[in-house]
Protein backbone atom coordinates (compact mmCIF):
# COMPACT_ATOMS: atom_id res chain seq x y z
CA UNK A 1 0.00 0.00 0.00
CA UNK A 2 2.88 2.11 1.13
CA UNK A 3 4.59 1.65 -2.22
CA UNK A 4 1.58 2.09 -4.38
CA UNK A 5 1.05 5.54 -2.52
CA UNK A 6 4.34 6.71 -3.56
CA UNK A 7 4.18 5.57 -6.96
CA UNK A 8 0.36 7.70 -6.97
CA UNK A 9 2.58 10.36 -5.16
CA UNK A 10 5.22 10.68 -7.96
CA UNK A 11 2.61 10.40 -10.63
CA UNK A 12 1.08 13.15 -9.48
CA UNK A 13 4.28 15.14 -9.71
CA UNK A 14 5.42 14.56 -13.56
CA UNK A 15 1.69 15.15 -14.14
CA UNK A 16 2.41 18.81 -12.32
CA UNK A 17 5.57 19.07 -14.07
CA UNK A 18 3.78 18.10 -17.39
CA UNK A 19 0.90 20.83 -16.95
CA UNK A 20 3.34 23.69 -15.46
CA UNK A 21 5.74 23.30 -18.73
CA UNK A 22 2.41 23.05 -21.14
CA UNK A 23 0.98 26.35 -19.57
CA UNK A 24 5.02 27.67 -20.07
CA UNK A 25 5.01 26.79 -23.53
CA UNK A 26 1.76 28.02 -23.90
CA UNK A 27 2.47 30.88 -22.36
CA UNK A 28 5.76 31.38 -24.62
CA UNK A 29 4.00 31.20 -28.38
CA UNK A 30 3.38 34.25 -30.25
CA UNK A 31 0.07 34.38 -30.41
CA UNK A 32 -0.80 33.71 -26.64
CA UNK A 33 -2.99 36.57 -25.35
CA UNK A 34 -3.35 37.81 -29.26
CA UNK A 35 -6.89 37.68 -29.61
CA UNK A 36 -7.99 39.30 -26.13
CA UNK A 37 -5.44 41.86 -27.98
CA UNK A 38 -7.69 41.84 -31.00
CA UNK A 39 -10.68 42.33 -28.83
CA UNK A 40 -9.71 44.80 -26.97
CA UNK A 41 -8.26 46.56 -30.12
CA UNK A 42 -11.89 46.34 -31.69
CA UNK A 43 -13.57 48.66 -29.21
CA UNK A 44 -10.79 51.01 -29.00
CA UNK A 45 -10.13 51.71 -32.77
CA UNK A 46 -14.33 51.85 -33.14
CA UNK A 47 -13.89 48.91 -35.83
CA UNK A 48 -16.87 46.75 -36.39
CA UNK A 49 -15.08 43.98 -37.63
CA UNK A 50 -11.52 42.36 -38.34
CA UNK A 51 -10.43 38.78 -39.55
CA UNK A 52 -6.90 37.55 -39.50
CA UNK A 53 -4.82 34.85 -40.93
CA UNK A 54 -1.23 34.25 -39.96
CA UNK A 55 1.14 31.82 -42.01
CA UNK A 56 4.63 30.59 -40.34
CA UNK A 57 7.03 28.31 -42.10
CA UNK A 58 4.08 26.91 -44.14
CA UNK A 59 1.10 26.43 -42.25
CA UNK A 60 -1.94 29.05 -41.08
CA UNK A 61 -1.53 29.37 -37.62
CA UNK A 62 -4.40 31.43 -36.97
CA UNK A 63 -7.33 32.04 -38.99
CA UNK A 64 -9.88 33.80 -37.18
CA UNK A 65 -12.95 36.52 -37.36
CA UNK A 66 -13.47 39.00 -34.23
CA UNK A 67 -16.56 41.54 -33.96
CA UNK A 68 -19.76 41.98 -36.60
CA UNK A 69 -20.37 42.17 -39.75
CA UNK A 70 -22.52 45.32 -39.25
CA UNK A 71 -23.40 47.56 -36.54
CA UNK A 72 -26.14 46.33 -34.39
CA UNK A 73 -26.54 43.02 -36.50
CA UNK A 74 -25.82 39.46 -34.41
CA UNK A 75 -23.76 38.11 -37.48
CA UNK A 76 -20.18 37.85 -36.61
CA UNK A 77 -17.36 37.77 -38.48
CA UNK A 78 -15.16 34.82 -39.08
CA UNK A 79 -12.47 34.06 -41.24
CA UNK A 80 -14.07 32.79 -44.27
CA UNK A 81 -16.27 36.07 -44.09
CA UNK A 82 -15.72 38.40 -47.36
CA UNK A 83 -14.56 41.96 -47.34
CA UNK A 84 -13.50 44.22 -49.93
CA UNK A 85 -9.21 43.73 -50.06
CA UNK A 86 -8.44 46.97 -51.97
CA UNK A 87 -5.12 47.90 -53.01
CA UNK A 88 -3.54 44.50 -51.74
CA UNK A 89 -5.03 43.51 -55.34
CA UNK A 90 -2.28 45.49 -57.03
CA UNK A 91 -0.07 42.42 -56.32
CA UNK A 92 -2.36 39.99 -57.73
CA UNK A 93 -2.04 41.79 -61.07
CA UNK A 94 1.81 42.11 -60.48
CA UNK A 95 1.57 38.36 -60.81
CA UNK A 96 -0.27 37.93 -63.66
CA UNK A 97 2.21 39.79 -65.75
CA UNK A 98 5.02 37.72 -63.82
CA UNK A 99 3.13 34.42 -65.21
CA UNK A 100 3.20 35.66 -68.71
CA UNK A 101 6.93 36.80 -68.50
CA UNK A 102 7.70 32.98 -66.98
CA UNK A 103 5.92 31.80 -70.16
CA UNK A 104 8.15 34.47 -72.25
CA UNK A 105 4.85 35.93 -73.89
CA UNK A 106 5.80 39.09 -72.85
CA UNK A 107 8.65 41.23 -70.71
CA UNK A 108 9.05 43.58 -67.76
CA UNK A 109 10.59 46.63 -70.19
CA UNK A 110 8.19 46.12 -73.04
CA UNK A 111 6.56 49.03 -74.27
CA UNK A 112 3.23 49.34 -73.23
CA UNK A 113 2.30 50.64 -76.58
CA UNK A 114 3.10 47.03 -78.08
CA UNK A 115 0.59 45.50 -76.28
CA UNK A 116 -2.14 48.05 -75.98
CA UNK A 117 -2.44 49.86 -79.25
CA UNK A 118 -3.84 53.35 -79.13
CA UNK A 119 -2.53 54.04 -75.60
CA UNK A 120 -1.48 57.12 -74.40
CA UNK A 121 -0.39 59.45 -71.95
CA UNK A 122 -0.08 63.35 -71.86
CA UNK A 123 3.09 63.65 -73.34
CA UNK A 124 4.25 61.82 -76.53
CA UNK A 125 7.41 61.30 -75.04
CA UNK A 126 6.34 59.16 -71.92
CA UNK A 127 3.84 57.08 -74.30
CA UNK A 128 7.04 55.68 -76.44
CA UNK A 129 9.13 55.33 -73.74
CA UNK A 130 6.59 53.80 -70.82
CA UNK A 131 7.11 50.38 -69.86
CA UNK A 132 5.04 47.29 -68.77
CA UNK A 133 7.67 47.68 -65.43
CA UNK A 134 6.74 51.47 -64.85
CA UNK A 135 2.68 51.02 -64.46
CA UNK A 136 3.57 48.66 -61.97
CA UNK A 137 5.56 50.99 -59.72
CA UNK A 138 4.11 54.51 -59.56
CA UNK A 139 6.88 56.52 -61.42
CA UNK A 140 4.93 57.63 -64.38
CA UNK A 141 4.76 61.64 -63.32
CA UNK A 142 0.83 61.16 -63.58
CA UNK A 143 -1.46 62.26 -60.20
CA UNK A 144 -3.76 60.03 -58.80
CA UNK A 145 -6.72 61.33 -61.55
CA UNK A 146 -9.09 59.30 -59.28
CA UNK A 147 -12.09 60.64 -60.02
CA UNK A 148 -12.07 59.40 -63.46
CA UNK A 149 -13.12 55.65 -62.06
CA UNK A 150 -14.15 56.06 -58.88
CA UNK A 151 -18.24 56.12 -59.04
CA UNK A 152 -17.80 57.32 -62.74
CA UNK A 153 -20.29 55.37 -65.34
CA UNK A 154 -16.40 55.27 -67.13
CA UNK A 155 -15.81 51.45 -67.90
CA UNK A 156 -12.22 50.29 -68.44
CA UNK A 157 -11.54 51.41 -71.89
CA UNK A 158 -13.12 54.67 -71.61
CA UNK A 159 -11.07 55.19 -68.28
CA UNK A 160 -7.92 54.48 -70.45
CA UNK A 161 -8.68 56.79 -73.47
CA UNK A 162 -9.40 59.60 -71.31
CA UNK A 163 -5.97 59.36 -69.22
CA UNK A 164 -4.40 61.16 -72.00
CA UNK A 165 -5.61 64.35 -70.72
CA UNK A 166 -4.63 64.32 -67.14
CA UNK A 167 -1.86 66.50 -67.57
CA UNK A 168 1.60 65.28 -65.29
CA UNK A 169 2.29 66.91 -62.10
CA UNK A 170 6.38 65.68 -62.05
CA UNK A 171 9.01 64.32 -64.67
CA UNK A 172 8.62 61.14 -65.74
CA UNK A 173 10.22 58.48 -63.49
CA UNK A 174 11.80 61.08 -61.12
CA UNK A 175 9.80 60.13 -57.83
CA UNK A 176 7.28 57.71 -56.38
CA UNK A 177 3.35 58.78 -56.81
CA UNK A 178 0.65 56.31 -56.57
CA UNK A 179 -1.05 55.98 -59.58
CA UNK A 180 -4.25 53.40 -59.43
CA UNK A 181 -5.04 54.12 -63.80
CA UNK A 182 -1.57 52.84 -64.24
CA UNK A 183 -2.41 49.51 -62.60
CA UNK A 184 -5.39 49.16 -64.67
CA UNK A 185 -3.02 49.24 -67.69
CA UNK A 186 -1.19 46.76 -66.62
CA UNK A 187 -4.88 44.31 -65.80
CA UNK A 188 -5.16 45.13 -69.50
CA UNK A 189 -1.91 44.10 -70.41
CA UNK A 190 -2.94 40.63 -68.95
CA UNK A 191 -5.97 40.87 -70.69
CA UNK A 192 -4.50 41.47 -74.07
CA UNK A 193 -1.46 38.79 -74.08
CA UNK A 194 -3.56 35.87 -72.49
CA UNK A 195 -6.50 36.82 -74.66
CA UNK A 196 -8.74 36.84 -72.23
CA UNK A 197 -10.23 39.37 -68.82
CA UNK A 198 -7.81 39.96 -66.40
CA UNK A 199 -10.97 39.00 -63.83
CA UNK A 200 -11.03 35.68 -65.77
CA UNK A 201 -7.18 35.59 -65.73
CA UNK A 202 -6.91 36.07 -62.27
CA UNK A 203 -9.62 32.64 -61.12
CA UNK A 204 -8.01 30.32 -63.29
CA UNK A 205 -4.39 30.76 -62.86
CA UNK A 206 -4.34 32.15 -59.45
CA UNK A 207 -7.90 31.62 -57.13
CA UNK A 208 -8.40 27.92 -58.60
CA UNK A 209 -4.77 26.60 -57.68
CA UNK A 210 -4.89 28.14 -54.67
CA UNK A 211 -7.84 26.79 -53.46
CA UNK A 212 -9.39 30.64 -53.28
CA UNK A 213 -12.82 29.26 -53.76
CA UNK A 214 -14.71 32.38 -52.13
CA UNK A 215 -12.65 34.92 -54.02
CA UNK A 216 -13.92 37.32 -56.66
CA UNK A 217 -13.12 40.22 -58.76
CA UNK A 218 -16.14 42.40 -58.19
CA UNK A 219 -18.74 43.12 -55.64
CA UNK A 220 -21.50 41.48 -58.89
CA UNK A 221 -20.32 38.24 -57.07
CA UNK A 222 -20.94 39.09 -53.32
CA UNK A 223 -23.25 36.23 -52.54
CA UNK A 224 -26.53 37.54 -51.67
CA UNK A 225 -27.23 38.15 -47.90
CA UNK A 226 -24.06 35.65 -47.63
CA UNK A 227 -21.11 35.80 -45.29
CA UNK A 228 -19.89 39.12 -46.37
CA UNK A 229 -19.02 42.29 -44.23
CA UNK A 230 -20.78 45.81 -44.27
CA UNK A 231 -18.39 48.54 -45.08
CA UNK A 232 -18.41 51.34 -42.50
CA UNK A 233 -16.72 54.89 -41.89
CA UNK A 234 -17.50 57.59 -39.94
CA UNK A 235 -20.07 60.34 -40.90
CA UNK A 236 -20.01 63.56 -39.15
CA UNK A 237 -18.48 61.55 -36.24
CA UNK A 238 -20.85 58.87 -36.38
CA UNK A 239 -19.60 55.42 -37.26
CA UNK A 240 -22.09 54.62 -40.44
CA UNK A 241 -22.71 51.84 -42.45
CA UNK A 242 -21.91 52.07 -46.21
CA UNK A 243 -23.25 50.40 -49.34
CA UNK A 244 -20.32 48.50 -50.70
CA UNK A 245 -18.76 50.43 -53.35
CA UNK A 246 -18.54 49.31 -57.37
CA UNK A 247 -14.89 49.70 -58.65
CA UNK A 248 -15.39 47.22 -61.09
CA UNK A 249 -13.45 49.37 -64.03
CA UNK A 250 -10.66 50.03 -62.19
CA UNK A 251 -10.49 46.25 -61.10
CA UNK A 252 -6.39 45.57 -61.34
CA UNK A 253 -6.08 48.08 -58.78
CA UNK A 254 -8.47 47.10 -56.45
CA UNK A 255 -11.43 44.80 -56.49
CA UNK A 256 -10.44 41.60 -55.67
CA UNK A 257 -13.20 40.82 -52.52
CA UNK A 258 -11.72 37.55 -50.35
CA UNK A 259 -11.61 36.27 -46.74
CA UNK A 260 -8.68 35.44 -44.40
CA UNK A 261 -8.98 31.65 -45.01
CA UNK A 262 -8.45 32.01 -49.18
CA UNK A 263 -5.68 34.91 -48.53
CA UNK A 264 -3.84 32.81 -46.56
CA UNK A 265 -3.38 30.34 -49.43
CA UNK A 266 -2.25 33.53 -51.21
CA UNK A 267 0.16 34.51 -48.51
CA UNK A 268 1.73 30.68 -49.00
CA UNK A 269 2.11 31.07 -52.45
CA UNK A 270 4.19 34.35 -51.45
CA UNK A 271 6.49 32.85 -48.49
CA UNK A 272 6.95 29.65 -50.86
CA UNK A 273 8.77 31.98 -53.66
CA UNK A 274 5.84 31.01 -56.53
CA UNK A 275 5.15 27.92 -55.31
CA UNK A 276 2.32 25.99 -53.51
CA UNK A 277 1.32 22.59 -52.39
CA UNK A 278 4.60 21.17 -54.95
CA UNK A 279 3.11 23.32 -57.56
CA UNK A 280 5.33 26.25 -59.19
CA UNK A 281 3.24 28.77 -60.23
CA UNK A 282 5.23 31.98 -60.45
CA UNK A 283 9.20 31.84 -60.97
CA UNK A 284 11.24 32.33 -58.13
CA UNK A 285 12.80 34.99 -60.22
CA UNK A 286 9.91 36.77 -60.67
CA UNK A 287 8.90 36.69 -56.96
CA UNK A 288 12.53 38.36 -56.51
CA UNK A 289 12.00 40.94 -59.18
CA UNK A 290 8.44 41.64 -57.81
CA UNK A 291 10.12 42.46 -54.58
CA UNK A 292 13.18 44.17 -55.28
CA UNK A 293 13.06 47.99 -54.95
CA UNK A 294 11.91 49.90 -58.63
CA UNK A 295 11.23 53.58 -57.11
CA UNK A 296 12.52 54.59 -54.16
CA UNK A 297 10.70 56.59 -51.78
CA UNK A 298 12.09 59.38 -49.55
CA UNK A 299 12.46 58.96 -46.13
CA UNK A 300 10.07 61.86 -44.45
CA UNK A 301 10.38 62.65 -40.81
CA UNK A 302 6.89 61.13 -40.38
CA UNK A 303 8.43 57.93 -41.35
CA UNK A 304 11.55 58.24 -39.28
CA UNK A 305 10.04 59.13 -36.60
CA UNK A 306 7.98 56.20 -36.77
CA UNK A 307 10.33 53.75 -38.04
CA UNK A 308 13.56 54.43 -36.56
CA UNK A 309 16.09 52.97 -38.02
CA UNK A 310 15.04 52.57 -41.42
CA UNK A 311 17.38 52.54 -43.94
CA UNK A 312 15.12 52.60 -46.92
CA UNK A 313 11.44 52.18 -48.22
CA UNK A 314 10.93 51.55 -52.24
CA UNK A 315 8.10 50.48 -54.08
CA UNK A 316 8.07 47.11 -55.70
CA UNK A 317 6.04 45.67 -58.13
CA UNK A 318 2.99 45.38 -56.21
CA UNK A 319 4.71 45.64 -53.26
CA UNK A 320 6.02 48.47 -50.69
CA UNK A 321 9.31 47.68 -49.27
CA UNK A 322 11.52 48.27 -46.33
CA UNK A 323 13.57 46.66 -43.78
CA UNK A 324 12.31 45.67 -40.40
CA UNK A 325 14.86 45.04 -37.80
CA UNK A 326 17.03 43.96 -40.13
CA UNK A 327 15.15 42.12 -42.62
CA UNK A 328 12.95 42.98 -45.66
CA UNK A 329 9.16 43.88 -45.18
CA UNK A 330 6.88 43.46 -47.90
CA UNK A 331 3.89 45.28 -47.58
CA UNK A 332 0.55 46.83 -49.13
CA UNK A 333 -2.63 48.42 -47.48
CA UNK A 334 -5.72 48.39 -49.25
CA UNK A 335 -8.85 51.24 -48.48
CA UNK A 336 -11.87 51.12 -50.08
CA UNK A 337 -15.33 52.84 -49.25
CA UNK A 338 -15.39 51.40 -45.70
CA UNK A 339 -12.89 48.64 -45.88
CA UNK A 340 -9.27 48.70 -44.64
CA UNK A 341 -6.87 46.04 -45.20
CA UNK A 342 -3.15 45.02 -44.96
CA UNK A 343 -0.80 42.23 -46.23
CA UNK A 344 2.72 41.91 -45.07
CA UNK A 345 5.49 39.64 -45.36
CA UNK A 346 8.47 39.00 -43.69
CA UNK A 347 10.06 36.43 -46.44
CA UNK A 348 13.15 35.34 -44.75
CA UNK A 349 11.38 34.46 -41.43
CA UNK A 350 8.38 32.47 -43.62
CA UNK A 351 6.12 35.21 -41.95
CA UNK A 352 3.01 36.61 -43.49
CA UNK A 353 -0.06 37.98 -41.84
CA UNK A 354 -3.45 39.33 -43.09
CA UNK A 355 -5.91 41.62 -41.77
CA UNK A 356 -9.22 42.61 -42.83
CA UNK A 357 -11.68 45.32 -41.52
CA UNK A 358 -15.02 46.41 -42.43
CA UNK A 359 -14.21 50.42 -41.29
CA UNK A 360 -12.90 52.83 -43.61
CA UNK A 361 -9.38 55.14 -43.14
CA UNK A 362 -8.39 53.01 -40.00
CA UNK A 363 -4.89 52.46 -39.35
CA UNK A 364 -5.72 49.08 -37.42
CA UNK A 365 -4.55 46.83 -39.86
CA UNK A 366 -0.85 48.29 -40.08
CA UNK A 367 -0.74 48.60 -36.23
CA UNK A 368 -2.07 45.23 -35.70
CA UNK A 369 0.57 44.34 -38.31
CA UNK A 370 3.16 45.33 -36.86
CA UNK A 371 2.38 43.87 -33.29
CA UNK A 372 1.91 40.32 -35.01
CA UNK A 373 5.45 40.87 -35.86
CA UNK A 374 7.31 41.89 -32.92
CA UNK A 375 5.46 38.56 -31.76
CA UNK A 376 6.72 35.90 -33.60
CA UNK A 377 10.48 38.18 -33.93
CA UNK A 378 10.38 38.14 -30.38
CA UNK A 379 10.88 41.99 -30.28
CA UNK A 380 9.50 43.82 -27.19
CA UNK A 381 9.34 47.69 -26.46
CA UNK A 382 6.74 49.30 -28.44
CA UNK A 383 3.00 48.96 -28.19
CA UNK A 384 2.07 49.53 -31.86
CA UNK A 385 -1.58 49.66 -31.26
CA UNK A 386 -1.33 52.39 -28.70
CA UNK A 387 1.06 54.45 -30.26
CA UNK A 388 -0.86 54.05 -34.29
CA UNK A 389 -4.38 55.05 -32.21
CA UNK A 390 -3.24 57.84 -30.62
CA UNK A 391 -1.56 59.30 -33.95
CA UNK A 392 -4.89 58.35 -35.85
CA UNK A 393 -6.66 60.41 -33.46
CA UNK A 394 -4.33 63.02 -33.28
CA UNK A 395 -5.02 63.34 -37.37
CA UNK A 396 -8.65 62.99 -36.92
CA UNK A 397 -8.18 66.30 -34.32
CA UNK A 398 -6.43 67.94 -36.82
CA UNK A 399 -8.99 67.67 -39.05
CA UNK A 400 -11.69 69.12 -37.19
CA UNK A 401 -9.36 71.36 -36.64
CA UNK A 402 -8.76 72.54 -40.30
CA UNK A 403 -12.73 72.30 -40.78
CA UNK A 404 -13.10 74.75 -37.74
CA UNK A 405 -10.61 77.34 -39.21
CA UNK A 406 -12.20 76.93 -42.89
CA UNK A 407 -15.76 78.06 -41.37
CA UNK A 408 -13.87 80.25 -39.48
CA UNK A 409 -12.75 82.06 -42.96
CA UNK A 410 -15.73 82.38 -44.51
CA UNK A 411 -16.85 85.75 -45.47
CA UNK A 412 -19.87 86.57 -43.69
CA UNK A 413 -22.84 89.17 -45.12
CA UNK A 414 -22.01 87.99 -48.74
CA UNK A 415 -23.98 87.55 -51.77
CA UNK A 416 -23.31 86.07 -55.33
CA UNK A 417 -22.46 88.33 -58.01
CA UNK A 418 -25.49 86.85 -59.50
CA UNK A 419 -29.38 85.59 -59.13
CA UNK A 420 -29.00 81.68 -58.55
CA UNK A 421 -30.61 80.83 -62.10
CA UNK A 422 -27.92 82.80 -63.94
CA UNK A 423 -25.50 79.69 -62.43
CA UNK A 424 -27.33 77.39 -63.70
CA UNK A 425 -25.80 75.76 -66.43
CA UNK A 426 -23.77 72.33 -68.33
CA UNK A 427 -20.15 72.38 -68.06
CA UNK A 428 -17.16 69.95 -69.28
CA UNK A 429 -13.66 69.05 -68.70
CA UNK A 430 -12.37 67.27 -71.14
CA UNK A 431 -11.24 64.03 -68.42
CA UNK A 432 -13.89 64.58 -66.34
CA UNK A 433 -16.80 65.33 -68.35
CA UNK A 434 -20.14 66.74 -67.80
CA UNK A 435 -21.16 68.28 -64.69
CA UNK A 436 -24.96 69.83 -64.27
CA UNK A 437 -25.84 72.84 -62.12
CA UNK A 438 -29.30 73.10 -62.00
CA UNK A 439 -31.77 75.69 -60.31
CA UNK A 440 -35.45 74.74 -58.88
CA UNK A 441 -37.13 76.36 -56.45
CA UNK A 442 -34.74 78.75 -55.68
CA UNK A 443 -31.86 76.13 -54.89
CA UNK A 444 -28.85 74.91 -56.92
CA UNK A 445 -27.93 71.00 -57.27
CA UNK A 446 -24.67 69.62 -59.13
CA UNK A 447 -24.13 65.98 -60.67
CA UNK A 448 -21.35 65.25 -62.73
CA UNK A 449 -22.74 63.06 -65.74
CA UNK A 450 -25.78 62.05 -63.98
CA UNK A 451 -23.61 61.11 -60.62
CA UNK A 452 -22.27 62.62 -57.56
CA UNK A 453 -25.95 64.39 -56.60
CA UNK A 454 -25.16 67.27 -54.61
CA UNK A 455 -26.66 70.63 -53.16
CA UNK A 456 -24.93 73.12 -53.77
CA UNK A 457 -25.38 75.87 -50.64
CA UNK A 458 -24.46 79.25 -50.62
CA UNK A 459 -20.67 79.63 -48.89
CA UNK A 460 -19.25 83.21 -50.07
CA UNK A 461 -18.69 85.34 -52.88
CA UNK A 462 -19.57 82.83 -55.62
CA UNK A 463 -18.34 79.74 -53.72
CA UNK A 464 -21.27 77.42 -52.99
CA UNK A 465 -20.47 74.47 -50.48
CA UNK A 466 -21.51 71.46 -52.47
CA UNK A 467 -23.22 68.46 -50.04
CA UNK A 468 -23.30 65.45 -51.87
CA UNK A 469 -25.52 62.76 -51.53
CA UNK A 470 -23.42 60.02 -51.47
CA UNK A 471 -22.11 59.23 -47.78
CA UNK A 472 -18.04 58.55 -48.51
CA UNK A 473 -18.25 61.85 -50.35
CA UNK A 474 -17.33 64.74 -48.26
CA UNK A 475 -18.42 68.02 -48.79
CA UNK A 476 -16.57 70.52 -51.27
CA UNK A 477 -16.36 74.00 -52.15
CA UNK A 478 -16.95 75.23 -55.73
CA UNK A 479 -16.16 78.42 -57.19
CA UNK A 480 -17.70 79.60 -60.29
CA UNK A 481 -16.20 82.03 -62.26
CA UNK A 482 -17.26 85.32 -64.19
CA UNK A 483 -16.30 86.48 -67.45
CA UNK A 484 -15.60 90.18 -68.82
CA UNK A 485 -19.26 90.27 -69.41
CA UNK A 486 -20.34 89.13 -66.11
CA UNK A 487 -21.37 85.67 -67.74
CA UNK A 488 -20.82 82.53 -65.55
CA UNK A 489 -17.64 80.91 -67.97
CA UNK A 490 -16.68 78.08 -65.55
CA UNK A 491 -16.78 76.09 -62.35
CA UNK A 492 -14.01 74.93 -60.14
CA UNK A 493 -14.35 71.61 -58.62
CA UNK A 494 -11.54 70.63 -55.97
CA UNK A 495 -9.26 68.25 -56.89
CA UNK A 496 -10.74 67.69 -60.41
CA UNK A 497 -10.45 71.09 -61.30
CA UNK A 498 -12.27 73.67 -63.89
CA UNK A 499 -15.16 72.55 -66.05
CA UNK A 500 -15.76 74.98 -68.53
CA UNK A 501 -19.43 76.08 -69.79
CA UNK A 502 -20.62 74.33 -72.75
CA UNK A 503 -21.40 76.98 -74.90
CA UNK A 504 -17.51 78.26 -74.72
CA UNK A 505 -16.53 75.30 -76.99
CA UNK A 506 -18.70 76.26 -79.71
CA UNK A 507 -16.73 79.77 -79.78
Amino acid sequence: MARLMTRLSLLAAVLVLVLVRSVAIAADEPTAGLEAKITKALGDWQVPGLAIAIVKDDRVVLAKGFGARKTGEPASVDADTLFAIGSTSKAFTAATLAMLIDEGKLAWDDPVTKHLAGFALYDPAVTRELTVRDLLCHRSGLPRGDALWYGTGNDRVEILRRVRHLKPDSSFRSKFGYQNIMYLAAGEVTARVAKTSWDDFVKERLFLPLGMKSSNTSVTALPAGGNAATPHSKVADTLEPLPWRNIDNVGPAGSINSNVNDMAQWIRMQLGNGEFEGKRLVSAAAIDEMRSPQTIVQLSPDIKARFPGTKFLAYGLGWMLRDYKGRLLAEHGGGIDGMTSQVALVPEEKLGVVILTNRGGTALPSALSHHVFDRFLKIAGRDWLAEDLSAQNETERKTKEAKTKLEASRAKDTKPSLPLEKYAARFTSELYGPATVTCKEGKLTMDRDGRFAADLEHWHYDTFRAKYQDKAMEPQLLTFELDSSGKVAAVEIPELGRFKREEEKSK
